[in-house]
């Protein structure tokens, strides 16, 4: 029977192979291969393919892609009922005199199945149905046997584990959010007592660098590979007017994740436009660079990128007195790598190297690759929006399912590392909870640092002035 083979030798350098098509009866329909990879079927020959029986047990390429792109057409909890019927209907359960032998070797490949779902998919079991058809499903499985029984407490031990460590990560950043709200709220009223600059908490760009890299690492950590598919799902034509996950908890790490960018972009143009001294500023700017220089040579291109989308923003950009007192060479070629023409191909370049140095890495820290978040998901986006999901024979598109599990099983590669700096609970705290200013506070406070040069930027100061000083 054809195999679905690891992701890295599935595709040419051209996407897909060109030899012979083939076809295999699959259960309820057919499944079609090209050069012995899966490429298309019908919804349920799939699903048929996905459940182990006595002579099969799909691979966990298949598993993981399927798993994956699934929810597009139903909901997870759909196909655990799915799942639980075809385990029913292959092993004849409803029959007091089935075969128990046969029901012995289909037991354990089951619980493998439900074992790399509950793993890979966690976040999926935070639906109370779908706990309850985890928990019909086990229990049928596991009467009489002890060995199964031990294998699904420990499975179900996993996953509580993970659901419980999202909860409480959840809460942190709860508690988080209410801090910097706090901060804000004084920093406006009473700014002398709580204004601190970054270069007071921390003056070494390396060790700041290192934070950085704390914070990506772990918020990268608690992002599930389904929430990629849950980010387009509402806009695809196959689902109905209410989105598939609009009942249900879902988790919202990708973009909390998307929110740090933008706050450190925001916290690092607050830091350059607070000073009023230019000198001071121009030092803010340069330490900004050494700390992005520091990033880019750590592998976490996020941060890199965040500091140079701050140094970038208009308020900053428009501080020519300043920016003439700062040695910007390094800052020229740290632009050159995340220059977005020609598709961002130096950081594409940049990008591969860090991944060839974490796949041959000898310590922890080489092993570390934090992609520029905002160009994955755009590059997972248009991959979605390029290619149909339903071909016109009414079959899964399965070719453009597994280029997506390729991207995203990548991401699932660089989210598993452990950070391997130390932490320094003092520069966390800064960089998390540390005042930022809107977009109209940096600008007020770019006019106060360096004076309007147009009348275009008088009359915005003019204007920002009795709207924000108006509101204290």
């Amino acid at each position: 029977m054809p195999q679905t083979p690891p992701f890295g030798s599935m595709f040419g350098p051209t996407g897909y192979n060109n030899n012979v098509y083939q076809s295999k009866e699959e259960g309820c329909g057919v499944l079609r291969y090209h050069d012995n990879n899966l490429v298309s079927g019908s919804l349920e020959a799939l699903i048929q393919h996905l459940v182990p029986n006595v002579d099969h047990y799909p691979d966990r390429t298949y598993i993981f892609t399927f798993l994956l792109s699934s929810r597009l057409f139903l909901h997870p909890y759909e196909l655990m009922s799915k799942v639980y019927q075809m385990f029913v209907e292959h092993q004849r359960l409803g029959d007091p005199h089935a075969d128990k032998i046969r029901v012995r070797k289909i037991a354990p490949k089951i619980v493998q199945l439900l074992t790399e779902w509950t793993e890979t998919f966690p976040y999926d079991f935070r639906d109370d149905r779908m706990m309850r058809g985890l928990k019909e499903l086990t229990h049928r499985l596991t009467f009489g046997d002890e060995v199964c029984r031990k294998a699904v407490q420990q499975m179900m031990q996993g996953l509580i584990r993970k659901l419980a460590a999202l909860s409480q990560y959840e809460e942190l950043l709860v508690k988080i959010n209410a801090t910097v709200a706090e901060r804000l709220t004084v920093l406006k009223t009473k700014p002398q007592s709580i204004q601190r600059d970054v270069l007071t908490v921390c003056n070494d760009a390396f060790s700041l660098a290192q934070q950085l890299t704390h914070i990506e690492l772990e918020r990268l950590s608690y992002i599930g590979p389904e929430e990629f598919v849950q980010a387009f799902v509402q806009k695809d034509p196959l689902v109905n007017n209410k989105s598939r996950f609009s009942d249900r908890k879902k988790a919202n790490n990708l973009e909390v994740y998307v929110e740090w960018f933008n706050r450190l972009s925001y916290l690092v143009a607050t830091e350059i436009c607070l000073p009023v001294k230019k000198k001071q500023r121009a030092r803010v700017i340069e330490f900004f660079i050494d700390v992005a220089r520091e990033c880019f040579n750590i592998g976490n291109f996020n941060s890199l990128m965040a500091i140079i989308s701050g140094m970038n923003m208009s308020p900053v950009s428009r501080l020519k007195k300043t920016w003439a007192k700062v040695k910007t060479a390094k800052f020229d070629i740290l632009e050159h790598q995340m220059d977005p023409t020609s598709n961002f191909y130096n950081y594409r370049t940049a990008l591969r190297g860090a991944m060839q140095r974490s796949i041959t890495a000898h310590t922890s820290r080489e092993k570390i690759v934090i992609p520029f978040f905002s160009l994955l998901i755009k590059d997972i986006y248009f991959l979605n929006e390029g290619c149909s999901n339903l071909l016109p024979n009414g079959h899964v598109n399965f070719e453009k399912f597994w280029e997506l599990a390729k991207q995203v099983n990548e991401f699932m590669t660089w989210k598993q590392v452990e950070c391997p700096f130390e932490r320094d609970r003092k520069i966390l705290q800064y960089l998390l909870t540390a005042p930022v200013f809107s977009e109209d506070a940096l600008f007020l406070a770019s006019y106060e640092s360096e004076g309007p040069e147009n009348n275009m930027e008088k009359d915005s100061w003019k204007s920002l002035r009795s709207a924000l000083l108006g509101r204290v």
